[in-house]
C-alpha cells in the first residue's frame, strides 16, 4: 500500500522526534526505522529526510553532531532535545485528536452499510 504524500508529510515530524526519543540515530538509520514501523509502507528517502532533520535542527528540536562508524566512516548523528521533546508531547496530544474523530468517523460510516446489509 501506498501512503498519501499528504499524510507522510504530516507524520514526518512526529515520527522522527518519536525514532529519535529512543535514542540518537544517523540518517539510514532513521530510514531505515520509518521503514520497519510502517511495515514497509513508508518508504523515505534522503530527499525527504534530510530537509526535514535540517529543518528540525533550526527549530532548535534535534541537535547533531559528527561521528565515526566502525568502518571509519563518517556519520552525522541526530539526537533529540529538551524543545524536540516537548515539541512531541504536543504532536501526540494533536494526533490523538485526529486518531479520535477519524475512529468516529469510521465507525459511523461502517455502521449505516452494515445496517443495510441486514435489510437486503
Amino acid at each position: 500500500m501506498r501512503i498519501d504524500k499528504d499524510l507522510v508529510a504530516a507524520s514526518a515530524t512526529p515520527l522522527v522526534l518519536g525514532i529519535l526519543s529512543d535514542g540518537d540515530l544517523y540518517g539510514y538509520a532513521i530510514l531505515k526505522r520509518v521503514s520497519e514501523l510502517s511495515g514497509g509502507g513508508m518508504e523515505w528517502t534522503d530527499g525527504m529526510l534530510y530537509p526535514l532533520l535540517h529543518r528540525l535542527e533550526r527549530l532548535g528540536y534535534v541537535s547533531s553532531l559528527w561521528g565515526t562508524s566502525e568502518a571509519g566512516r563518517r556519520r552525522k548523528h541526530y539526537t533529540i532535545t529538551p524543545a524536540g521533546r516537548n515539541a512531541l508531547a504536543d504532536r501526540q496530544q494533536q494526533w490523538t485528536v485526529v486518531s479520535d474523530a477519524l475512529r468516529q468517523v469510521w465507525q459511523t460510516a461502517q455502521g449505516p452499510a452494515a445496517a443495510a446489509e441486514g435489510w437486503a
